[in-house]
């Protein structure tokens, strides 16, 4: 880390702080050579590799969009995407890796979506998992009625 005053190739951390829920972390650096203090932020990256072989960095903003062009019209709030966002990317970097496949994203924008609204999950699986006849529908309706009708018996 280069002191961005002097430009000296060393520096002392005096303070660390975790923020965003561990996501980012602020440390307080000092200079050993001009003894100015200056700040860094740290973040951990997260890319995924889409179906082409191209890697980008994770982005909420994108789970949003596609999320809620699937709840386009239904009874769910503004705060409600952004909390199922934060689930899918809390998921995401619960994997451990620096690099996940598009697919893992759509995998953990499922669950948490079937929960939010049964109705935006059909559009939104139909999408991912290229429904291509009205059997793939009557199959994911079938599993989510038994999924549904299983939460009820266990009380949920």
């Amino acid at each position: 880390m280069h002191c961005p005053f002097c430009r000296h190739t060393d520096s002392r951390v005096v303070d660390s702080r975790v923020q965003e829920e561990g996501s980012v972390i602020r440390r307080r650096r000092q200079c050993p050579e001009c003894n100015r203090r200056f700040g860094t932020v740290e973040t951990a990256t997260l890319s995924v590799i889409k179906r082409s072989g191209a890697t980008e960095p994770f982005s909420r903003d994108k789970v949003l969009i596609g999320v809620r062009k699937a709840c386009q019209g239904r009874p769910v709030t503004e705060d409600d995407l952004q909390r199922l966002a934060q689930t899918v990317e809390e998921s995401i970097r619960s994997l451990g890796q620096a690099e996940v496949d598009a697919h893992e994203v759509g995998l953990a924008i499922l669950t948490p979506l079937q929960h939010l609204d049964e109705v935006a999950y059909l559009r939104f699986a139909s999408v991912y998992q290229a429904f291509d006849s009205l059997a793939d529908f009557e199959s994911a309706i079938t599993l989510l009625r038994a999924e549904t009708d299983a939460g009820y018996v266990r009380g949920h």
